[in-house]
């Protein structure tokens, strides 16, 4: 089964080796029909550090194997393998 990747914005980079990482997606309305933006936040795995003190960055994340209670997703580096 393909893992799922996801892009969104790095919101908090205050834990050791994880970062919180917000994903907005776009819904249409069922009665309404008007486009609204729901957005989710994942607990991703930083190994490297790559984006420690960088709150704000543009970030893809890749689903992986349950690493803690909370953290289900990994961060995919630039240059990694996909």
């Amino acid at each position: 089964m393909p893992k799922r990747i996801l892009e969104g914005v790095v919101v908090s980079d205050k834990m050791d080796k994880t970062i919180v990482v917000k994903v907005e997606r776009r819904v249409q309305h069922p009665i309404y029909k008007k486009f609204i933006r729901r957005s989710k936040k994942y607990h991703a795995h930083d190994e490297t550090g790559a984006y420690k003190g960088k709150v704000g960055a543009n970030v893809r994340i890749r689903e992986c194997r349950p690493l803690s209670k909370t953290k289900n997703w990994e961060v995919l580096v630039d240059g990694a393998k996909a």
